[in-house]
């Protein structure tokens, strides 16, 4: 917003110059205001300039500062007015890119619980979850989120805690056991007692913790800040003789007025907006042009296994009918039966038999659901039974063995066993490719990071490709390992989808949120979002970037490369400042146009070859 402001002023205040030189022949005044205001700007860049250094970084301020200062002194102000132009439109430009990518995504804060149901003698209590004190009785409605960590003290039912602890399945509670805050409560209602305040609940330690990695970013240096140094050197030794052997103070201006930075302070900006629309096109939101930068230098890179390696949800894996039952008359009735509950199994099965073309639905009556046990209704005049093998109550249901992540459904007909199917999260098709594309684009360490069990996690990973697993992770544990990556295997990225992913996306050089079904936490901590349910787009985002990057370089060095000729021919003192202002926007365009070139950069060769596969 500053930016912008200080290039609005900038247009202002030179209309207004014109107009006062030009149409009423005032020209002391319109120097003098040119000159205040190109004075100002000069020192608040300086201040800037100072703060930077000490940082520890640097940039392009220092050319620009000369420049800006020496037209002023040997009183070029239109040349001076020029240079104010560019540098407070590429810092505009800069400001727009970053901001027009985060406008849309949701704050963390807005998302987390707000308002628990407090118990108060009979009735219940809306209550701000700052409120909320220890060892008060909160309700958990159906579908809502556990406002504050407690324990239950009444009711039976799943919680979903996919988001909080990588856990694809439902975890089953009951009296005594621990609900986590921004866990999802299931189909029934739950009482508990408050353990935690809102302060101390898991929840707002993430929020605590994104909060901290955001404000110790890693250390990184841009493109154009590299090439501010070398150039600056150079530019202010060619002025330098040019002024001593002339040794006229103009020829010194001259040189810096075609020397401006502006290839540098426009170039890669408007390479990198060109980049971010790519992405945008390709259903990729980055959020700064730093974060291509990055991205295209990126070594190493962690995925959360649940929701970003993994669908995130139960699939129907296996169906096993019994010996005298066909398999479409099991999935029938099973099928319509599952329709009429909502539990986290019952929507597994309706994504199955949604997708079978001969699925006929069909009417179930005297429909009940026994809450943590199964269903059962009436079916074709059949009672069908479907849950926990003791619940069809059935003697020969075989026990069977499920492999790690795996969970059974066993379905009885009549009082007679008709089969079971085995449902699990499952990797996502095009992981494995996703690894072998990575791995070959020259990314040297692909990791899994997770809060999952160990077998579960190493099993996953090795159906991708992946062979380094850290699992059982807790979310700083994953903000250590990513803050620990050895320097020469940074740029570290992680790509990740649930709230416990939130610090570690923050933490990373670059985070990646696959934000199509993943929580908003995620996404308004990392740097980069991937709106459709694809993983193949962090390869697209990396191969976006780089190609950018590309673009973003050839546009610098072909401005540099120009600059430099016009500064040699400008230390002979053959271009007036004004004239070498007016070259310096020829430069400016050349750089432009170059740079546009990222918003389409091997697009139509991509399309061509997708199209030929």
């Amino acid at each position: 917003m500053a930016h912008r402001k200080k290039f609005i002023a900038v247009l202002v205040i030179g209309a207004i110059a014109l107009i006062l030189r030009f149409v009423f022949n005032l020209g002391l005044a319109a120097q003098i205001i040119v000159t205040v205001m190109g004075a100002l700007l000069a020192l608040s860049m300086f201040v800037e300039m100072i703060k930077t250094l000490r940082s520890g970084k640097y940039g392009v301020d220092l050319l620009a500062i000369m420049s800006i200062a020496a037209t002023l002194i040997v009183g070029e102000y239109w040349a001076s007015l020029m240079i104010l132009v560019m540098l407070t439109g590429g810092d505009s430009l800069e400001d727009y890119a970053a901001n027009k990518a985060g406008s849309d995504l949701k704050n963390l804060l807005d998302n987390s619980p707000q308002i628990a149901h407090i118990k108060v003698g009979e009735k219940l209590v809306d209550r701000k979850i700052d409120d909320v004190n220890l060892n008060e009785i909160a309700v958990i409605k159906p579908g809502e989120s556990v406002p504050v960590d407690g324990i239950v003290i009444a009711g039976e039912g799943n919680f979903d805690e996919s988001s909080m602890t990588g856990e694809s399945r439902p975890v089953s509670k009951k009296i005594g056991s621990e609900l986590l805050s921004g866990t999802v409560n299931g189909d029934t209602a739950m009482t508990m007692r408050v353990t935690r305040t809102a302060a101390d609940s898991q929840y707002q330690t993430i929020v605590k913790l994104v909060k901290e990695s955001a404000d110790k970013p890693a250390h990184f240096v841009r493109m154009a800040d590299r090439y501010a140094v070398p150039f600056t050197i150079i530019s202010l030794l060619i002025a330098g003789i040019a002024w001593i052997a002339s040794g006229d103070p103009h020829r010194f201006a001259e040189v810096l007025v075609v020397a401006s930075p502006c290839p540098l302070i426009l170039a890669a900006p408007i390479a990198l907006v060109s980049g971010m629309s790519r992405s945008s096109r390709n259903s990729i939101i980055i959020k700064s042009g730093t974060s291509i930068e990055k991205m295209a230098q990126a070594k190493s890179i962690f995925f959360d296994k649940t929701g970003t390696i993994t669908t995130g949800h139960l699939n129907v894996i296996d169906v096993h009918p019994a010996a005298n039952v066909s398999e479409t008359d099991l999935i029938q009735a099973l099928g319509n039966l599952e329709i009429n509950s909502a539990h986290i199994f019952a929507r597994a099965i309706i994504r199955y038999v949604n997708d079978l073309p001969d699925f006929k639905h069909e009417s179930v009556s005297d429909f009940t659901e026994t809450n943590g046990q199964g269903v059962s209704g009436q079916y074709r005049g059949q009672l069908v039974k479907a849950g926990r093998r003791n619940f069809i109550d059935v003697t020969d249901a075989p026990q069977i063995e499920l492999a790690e992540g795996q969970s059974i459904i066993y379905v009885a007909i009549n009082q007679q066993f008709a089969g079971y199917l085995t449902l699990a999260d499952k990797t996502r098709p095009e992981a494995p490719a996703t690894m072998a594309a990575l791995k070959n684009a020259g990314v040297t360490k692909l990791a899994m990071i997770t809060g999952d069990k160990k077998d579960t996690a190493e099993h996953i990973a090795e159906q991708v490709g992946i062979t380094e697993v850290h699992a059982e992770c807790l979310p700083q544990d994953k903000i250590d390992l990513v803050v620990k990556t050895p320097a020469a295997e940074r740029p570290v990225m992680m790509v990740g989808d649930g709230v416990n992913d939130a610090p570690a996306l923050a933490a990373a050089d670059v985070g990646i949120a696959m934000g199509a079904s993943g929580a908003s936490a995620a996404s308004e901590s990392a740097d980069a979002v991937i709106l459709k349910d694809d993983l193949s787009k962090v390869e697209t985002a990396i191969t976006i970037s780089r190609e950018t990057m590309n673009v973003a370089r050839q546009s610098v060095l072909i401005g540099i490369f120009i600059c430099v000729a016009l500064m040699l021919v400008a230390a002979f003192g053959v271009i007036p400042a004004l004239f070498g202002a007016m070259l310096q926007e020829v430069v400016d365009t050349t750089s432009i146009l170059w740079s546009l070139r990222a918003r389409k950069t091997r697009e139509t060769r991509r399309v061509l070859q997708e199209a030929t596969d």
